[in-house]
């Protein structure tokens, strides 16, 4: 979802997603914003649809509906500045939001170290984050890291939400992959 898109992630939600991804969340009332818009009361301030596909369009007390969706939606944040990083612990404590998600190109790339996925700052930044989502029970993501060192490095620090890679890099290294077996034929 692009960032400050509510209307993009309420309709894809009211369409039955469980989970929405926001980028770029920097402070704890750009967090705060995420939960009040994303969930229903009383956590948060999100419009009540009719029948909902979450609850299989079944009628339901909303009042039973609307915590069954709370209690079952997860709220993702994208961590992807140093701003971010150093209000880890802030974001964290926000109720509503379940997975810090460090988006390590870009968090690199404002760092001034493109690409540099395993550099010690960003695992400073790893560290800074999983420390904040120990302390305030939430999931620590990890997405942008496709090099096996640093996957393992940051599975080690608690990441388990994890993008392990994305369509195009893994079709094409699957095709790569084909194409020298087949080679080895002509």
């Amino acid at each position: 979802m692009p960032y400050g898109q509510f209307d993009m992630a309420t309709r894809a939600l009211d369409g039955g997603a469980f989970g929405i991804v926001i980028p770029h969340v920097d402070t704890a009332e750009e967090a705060r914003e995420v939960a009040d818009r994303l969930r229903y009361p009383p956590v948060g301030h999100r419009s009540v649809a009719g029948a909902i596909p979450q609850i299989g369009f079944r009628p339901m007390p909303a009042a039973e509906a609307t915590k069954l969706v709370n209690d079952n939606l997860l709220v993702v944040v994208m961590l992807e500045t140093p701003k971010a990083i150093a209000n880890a612990d802030a974001i964290a404590a926000v109720p509503g939001i379940d997975v810090l998600l460090i988006g390590t190109n870009d968090l690199t790339t404002e760092m001034g170290l493109p690409g540099q996925v395993t550099h010690p700052d960003v695992a400073k930044a790893y560290e800074t984050a999983a420390a904040a989502c120990k302390k305030h029970g939430k999931w620590l993501g990890m997405g942008g890291v496709y090099v096996d060192e640093g996957m393992a490095k940051y599975v080690g620090l608690g990441a388990r939400f994890i993008l392990g890679g994305n369509d195009l890099p893994l079709l094409m290294q699957a095709a790569s992959a084909r194409s020298q077996f087949l080679r080895k034929y002509q």
